[in-house]
């Protein structure tokens, strides 16, 4: 079993000691009989290896997953932090309530989107999973348990907010949620030339729609270099819309484990992609699923990397020269020959999380896959100088290469949130950045 506890991105190769299992909140394995340090983990849906432990430990807490409580009226639910937001959603939608925040996969824990910080389409207006977490409980392990919020243990709160698991144990959580009418999106989908295209669309789109994002072709180059496809929409109501039978799809599974994405394919299916749509602008309603979880459809989607696995570069820029930063790193992916079968952009608003370590901050935001090679490291070196130049970082979370002198630079608060750390908890992502 060990062999599966690997990063999603399938990099760097992991080889744990031992992993513990939990399946009671109140039955936590003693961990002064424990060898080494140890990580809590969940669905290992990382891409990096901030959810490995390298020659260490790993907790393994998805089987603390239960419901606790659940405040209908005022949409406040409290869980286990091994639930995932696949259970979630599946429990408040029929109820009327939508995740507050979401990342682009829902079977991540509660207690990662937490260690996370995670975000969705709608920063601009709702800021990260952290910005509606009431409280939640902190177990140490010397045994000390803590009640967090922004008023009991505030230091702690801030830190595991985006701590990466460091700070100690989440055992349980109560956040908000948001009202939704329906499981269904009402969506439009622009086609848009260029990247200066791009920002005159999400100009206009940030104020009437709550959920904004934009697949980006990286293959385009000259004129139309940064062309994609903008979606954005709002959670429709059937006073407004005709809405669709709501149809349960399970998950096709990917079946080999093969590097079908290279640079041929890549290619054909951006090309395939964007020409797709026929018309500048298409309206849909849609399932919640299809609009914020397309990759989910697909089981284990990141085997079709191969067995080197791949790498996802995501990374914020502030306002001011956003274009001209974001048309630099295009230039370089579209001239260094690297292909990305996905790569999003989008917008972070001015709503500040309350995480010590929270990735997200007011500006512009971009993600790119690539498939795993020393080219591909070589060409996000060059793409780190630029965005450490505009005062940019990047995400923790999804990193599985940048160098320690450049994390101690993104986040200068690293030494506060070391102050609050675990003294037992540690990670392959942590020892490789702060170990100078």
């Amino acid at each position: 079993m060990k062999e599966y506890y690997q990063s999603w991105g399938r990099f760097p190769k992991a080889s744990h000691k031992n992993v513990y299992r939990v399946f009671w909140k109140d039955e936590l394995p003693d961990f002064d009989k424990i060898d080494g340090s140890i990580l809590p983990v969940g669905c290992l849906k990382s891409y990096g290896d901030s959810c490995l432990n390298i020659d260490n430990n790993l907790l393994d807490m998805i089987g603390i997953n239960r419901l606790i409580d659940f405040d209908a009226d005022n949409g406040i639910i409290a869980c286990e932090a091994g639930t995932t937001l696949a259970e979630i959603l599946d429990f408040s939608v029929p109820r009327g309530w939508f995740l507050a925040s979401t990342p682009g996969t829902k079977y991540i824990t509660v207690g990662g989107a937490i260690a996370n910080d995670v975000h969705g389409k709608n920063h601009h207006k709702g800021g990260t999973f952290g910005c509606h977490l009431i409280e939640f409980e902190l177990v140490r392990t010397n045994g000390e348990k803590f009640i967090c919020s922004q008023k009991q243990n505030p230091e702690l709160f801030a830190a595991t907010i985006g701590g990466l698991g460091l700070t100690g144990i989440i055992t349980w959580a109560r956040f908000k949620l948001q009202r939704c009418p329906s499981p269904f999106i009402a969506m439009e989908t622009i086609k848009f030339d260029s990247i200066e295209e791009f920002f005159e669309i999400n100009e206009e789109s940030e104020e009437k729609f709550n959920y904004t994002v934009a697949w980006v072709d990286t293959t385009a180059t000259g004129a139309n270099l940064g062309r994609g496809l903008y979606n954005r929409g709002n959670h429709a109501n059937s006073d407004e819309y005709e809405l669709p039978k709501e149809l349960k799809k399970e998950p096709l599974p990917f079946p080999f484990d093969y590097p079908f994405i290279n640079n041929l394919s890549v290619n054909i299916f951006n090309i395939l992609y964007y020409n797709t749509q026929i018309y500048k602008k298409e309206k849909q309603i849609v399932h919640y699923n299809s609009f914020f979880y397309p990759l989910d459809a697909v089981n284990n989607w990141n085997r079709a990397y191969g067995k080197d696995g791949f790498l996802q570069y995501q990374f914020v820029v502030p306002f001011g020269n956003q274009l001209s930063t974001i048309k630099k790193i295009m230039q370089i992916i579209s001239e260094s020959g690297l292909s990305s079968f996905l790569t999003v952009l989008k917008t972070f608003g001015k709503v500040k999380s309350p995480g010590l370590m929270s990735f997200p901050r007011e500006g512009i935001t971009m993600a790119v896959d690539f498939r795993m090679s020393r080219k591909t490291l070589n060409v996000l070196n060059e793409c780190d100088k630029i965005v450490r130049s505009v005062g940019g970082v990047l995400y923790p979370a999804k990193d599985a290469r940048m160098s320690g002198e450049n994390f101690r630079h993104f986040y200068p608060q690293w030494e506060e949130l070391a102050k609050y750390k675990d003294p037992k908890i540690s990670s392959s992502f942590w020892r490789r950045v702060t170990e100078i």
